[in-house]
């Protein structure tokens, strides 16, 4: 989406060249892609300097920058080519984000949890976006840079958009949570990610719950109200809506029914029964708080239905992949933590149909001094009817040192490996029809790359 020119100047110091025709921009940070009509914002960081790149933005559709002040002037500018100076230019990005935001005037679901944030999101969007002109972040950019270029990028007419919120520091959340000003924000759960820098799941939980320091007045905040982190929230600014298994939810599920498509639960609200079309125990939460978004805006059952039937996730979150052989392969390796894994291992363990159920674990990481503890915590779901376990990595390698100290009571077949490809054939031997398979670990290990090895096709 464009943004206009009065939004820009309004962070602007003094501009150099002729802006003159120039009403509508496109946001462009990353000099390598062609945008038309683009307005170049050079970001500065540790080990990169955006102004270094303004040629290359100007043959890629640049018809303007912002400019660092105090940065020398470019070369060879090409006469009346505009430059916005500002003191900086991550701060005018996200002043011009705030300024648009006000401008356009959506409603605003902004949604975090240390796992299902963006499953969620997937499933929000596809929801209100049958009934009204939906926009959400795309990816994971849902830090103080990717929030802001979301917000850029919606379209002016944006009825609802939908955010995706991250942090692993305090006071992070707060700064996204005022800069968007939610009016409906969801907590999804409390894990251990990023522990390594906020403590404990209490650092995490007081962290994530800072979502609310920008929430609109009267706003809602939907969370797990199985969490007892969560729950002990008391205020009149806003309505808390909990959801989960136990009685005290306001969301109550029941009725759970698992096959190979998906899942059937039941609620106390709405209709009598809703169906999922997503592996893993886990979501049936993420679309209970998808649901209670869509009944604060006053979404009908049939385009509710409707939403949750043109599901599409984000790749990598349990993503079904056909392997070789017959086999099935769940690709779940963009993320993960203690607590995402264990759930994707107890999803896998109930796929129904399969005698050879194969988990392939890798190192978890930002999970802090207790680290090797959390790791060789997951080795207590490792469990039959799971037949093998292969761990890769480092701190892999930590969850089978535990299975096999353990005793090894349950006979599972056990293999580590320090690098991923180094399991490739050992994996391949374990294909066929009987075969199902779960990846899982941390982004930087990019076990997606494992996964390509073993599929049925490119």
């Amino acid at each position: 989406m464009s943004i206009g020119i009065d939004i820009v100047r309004g962070q602007a110091i003094q501009t150099i060249g002729n802006p003159a025709g120039l009403t509508r921009f496109n946001i462009m940070t990353d000099s390598r892609k062609r945008v038309i009509n683009g307005l170049f914002i050079p970001l500065v960081g540790d080990h990169f300097d955006g102004h270094r790149f303004l040629a290359d933005a100007i043959r890629n559709g640049a018809q303007a920058a912002l400019w660092m002040e105090r940065k020398p002037l470019p070369e060879n500018l090409p006469e009346a080519f505009p430059l916005f100076l500002v003191k900086d230019t991550l701060i005018a990005l996200q002043s011009m984000a705030k300024a648009f935001l006000t401008q356009c005037r959506p409603k605003v679901i902004a949604i975090t949890g240390s796992n299902g944030k963006t499953t969620t999101k997937d499933m929000v969007y596809s929801i209100v976006s049958e009934t009204f002109k939906a926009f959400k972040t795309e990816g994971n950019h849902n830090n103080h840079i990717g929030v802001p270029l979301t917000i850029l990028s919606m379209p002016e007419d944006t009825e609802v958009l939908v955010l995706e919120m991250g942090m692993n520091h305090f006071g992070e959340m707060t700064f996204l949570s005022q800069l968007a000003k939610p009016d409906i924000a969801v907590i999804t759960n409390i894990g251990e990610s990023h522990i390594e820098y906020l403590g404990n799941r209490a650092g995490i939980a007081k962290a994530k719950l800072e979502m609310i320091n920008g929430l609109k007045k009267n706003g809602s905040l939907i969370i797990d109200g199985d969490e007892p982190l969560l729950t002990n929230i008391h205020t009149n600014a806003f309505k808390i809506i909990r959801c989960g298994y136990q009685d005290e939810n306001e969301w109550k599920i029941t009725d759970v029914k698992e096959g190979t498509d998906g899942y059937r639960f039941s609620l106390n609200h709405g209709l009598s029964e809703y169906k999922v079309p997503v592996l893993g125990r886990h979501n049936v939460k993420n679309a209970v708080f998808s649901l209670t978004v869509a009944k604060l805006l006053g979404i009908n059952a049939q385009s509710v239905i409707e939403g949750l039937n043109h599901l599409s996730l984000t790749k990598m979150r349990f993503e079904k992949i056909a392997g070789r052989n017959g086999s099935l392969l769940i690709r779940d390796c963009y993320n993960a933590s203690p607590t995402s894994m264990k759930a994707s291992l107890e999803t896998l363990k109930d796929l129904p149909g399969f005698t050879r159920r194969v988990a392939v674990l890798g190192d978890m990481y930002e999970l802090g001094k207790d680290e090797e503890k959390l790791h060789r915590s997951v080795a207590d779901v490792l469990t039959p009817p799971l037949t093998h376990v292969v761990t890769i990595g480092e701190k892999g390698a930590w969850i089978a040192g535990a299975l096999l100290e353990s005793g090894n009571k349950n006979h599972l077949v056990i293999r580590s490996f320090h690098d991923k490809m180094d399991a490739c054939a050992f994996l391949l031997s374990l294909l066929d029809e009987h075969t199902v398979m779960l990846f899982k670990a941390s982004r930087l290990l990019a076990l997606e790359q494992l996964v390509d090895e073993l599929t049925d096709q490119p």
